[in-house]
């Protein structure tokens, strides 16, 4: 097969492969998300190190069917989120990468931004973190309270992020602050985590363990004027419309990482159960037809945000169908391994775990039900992806 579907179908059989490798480690990443880093030469973990960032600057992957695979649309990284949360989605979270911080570059980094950056992420693996949601405030921009204070040569950055992905190990950080009241008073900033002031703590995790959530304190962070992200652009496509638009772009990578988690509890039941009822073999199908129609809708909802970033709609209906197929299918293959099967089966409880973490990882499910219904409103749901909108 060649065309665009033939060099999608062949990344997905290599990542599949590369998925190999990181399936042995789940445990031993769920005991200790730090023992990433005793395998940062394999191939799946070497190639989200740099996934995302474009050709143009520099990155190179191996080639696979004749194309290389940079992973910077939404339909790539759905692809290989699938695929390797299908493996062992705590190394594929704990594994260094630009990730949502590399999207926000890519939207909204002026030339010698998008330089600096990916120049760090190519010249050895680092870890990125996206520092929005704050303690009690969670990511309601119209309550955001860390703040940017003028200072000679840029600003200084005040307050504290909770629920930041890998923040704890992060070397380079996107910050949303605020530099003056309103939503157009809300900027994002490129941090160096090793400036004085910056203070991250991994929390604790009964689920994703690798992805190392943590906590960040900002005590007067030094901010170069050249690290203000969008400086270049209005104040209208900065702050808020950035964070917007780097949500909606990976939302379907998220989604997928649901899915992979599912079809991993599915291939778990299939390889360990042994001999099945009729009854229970007809489960079992009935899982597997609603994981790949969920499946499908995330791929389609990749392709829609590739063809239009601002609408986000149909990728939050995938999420939100993923989120709640990976918890039933997890729970579900508990089921058939009867009393105490979380406890004879380690990887099952570590999957039952990872999936309801998924519930709450980019968005609950109440906001993308508000999403969805912003999409009723302005007729967005249900057209077709790219199509032009001639409403007023």
């Amino acid at each position: 097969m060649t065309g665009p579907d033939g060099h999608l179908a062949a990344l997905r059989a290599r990542v599949r492969e590369w998925g190999a490798d990181l399936r042995p480690l789940a445990l031993e990443i769920d005991r200790d998300p730090e023992a990433i880093r005793h395998h940062l030469d394999l191939p799946a973990v070497r190639y989200l190190a740099t996934m995302g960032i474009p050709a143009e600057y520099g990155n190179e992957p191996e080639k696979i069917d004749g194309h290389r695979h940079c992973g910077d649309s939404a339909l790539e990284r759905a692809v290989v989120m699938e695929e390797l949360a299908r493996a062992d989605v705590g190394s594929m979270v704990a594994s260094p990468g630009p990730f949502l911080a590399g999207v926000a570059v890519g939207l909204c980094a002026d030339e010698r931004q998008k330089q600096w950056f990916y120049g760090r992420m190519l010249s050895e693996p680092l870890w990125t973190c996206f520092a929005l949601t704050e303690p009690d405030r969670g990511s309601d921009a119209t309550a955001l309270t860390t703040a940017l204070t003028p200072a000679p040569g840029g600003a200084l950055l005040n307050g504290e992020k909770r629920y930041v992905g890998n923040a704890s190990r992060a070397r380079l950080a996107v910050v949303f602050a605020r530099t003056r009241p309103g939503p157009l008073g809300i900027t994002a900033v490129l941090v160096d985590t090793a400036t004085p002031g910056f203070h991250a703590e991994p929390l604790d995790m009964l689920g994703l363990r690798g992805a190392r959530i943590s906590s960040i304190r900002l005590d007067s962070v030094a901010v170069p004027e050249e690290r203000f992200l969008g400086r270049h652009l209005p104040a209208s496509r900065r702050g808020v419309w950035a964070f917007v638009q780097t949500f909606n772009l990976l939302r379907p990578g998220v989604a997928a990482i649901a899915v992979g988690i599912a079809r991993a509890a599915h291939d778990y039941v299939a390889e360990h159960r042994g001999p099945l009822r009729t009854a229970e073999r007809e489960r079992l199908d009935a899982l597997g037809r609603r994981i790949d129609a969920v499946r499908h809708l995330v791929l389609n909802a990749a392709a829609a945000v590739d063809a239009r970033p601002a609408d986000g709609h149909l990728a939050s209906a995938a999420k939100l169908r993923a989120a709640r197929l990976a918890e039933d299918v997890t729970l579900a293959a508990c089921g058939f391994f009867g009393p105490g099967a979380r406890l004879a089966h380690p990887v099952l409880d570590k999957l039952a775990r990872d999936a309801r973490a998924m519930e709450f990882l980019e968005g609950a499910a109440n906001i993308h039900r508000l999403n969805l219904f912003q999409g009723l409103l302005t007729g967005k749901v249900g057209r077709a992806p790219g199509a032009a909108d001639d409403r007023p």
